[in-house]
């Protein structure tokens, strides 16, 4: 099967998206789907440092916590 994919894109910051893409996250997830979020650059100086030993947006943390997964950097390389 192939995966699906949902991009959820804004005009600018503070515009919603981490919440939005939090709450579909946990939409999905509770549906049974295998769900992972994903910030391809971040322009955040909040960071939270995984089990692997790197860095990501905290907004990808709470985002995984949302989905139920681990956080992983592979989530905001």
């Amino acid at each position: 099967m192939n995966a699906k994919c949902i991009m959820i894109q804004g005009t600018s910051s503070s515009a919603g998206k981490t919440v939005i893409v939090a709450a579909l996250c946990r939409i999905f997830a509770k549906k049974g789907y295998r769900v992972a979020p994903f910030k391809s650059q971040n322009m955040s100086l909040n960071s939270y440092t995984t089990n692997e030993n790197r860095e990501i947006a905290m907004a990808q943390v709470l985002q995984a916590e949302a989905a139920g997964v681990e956080p992983s950097h592979h989530m905001n390389p």
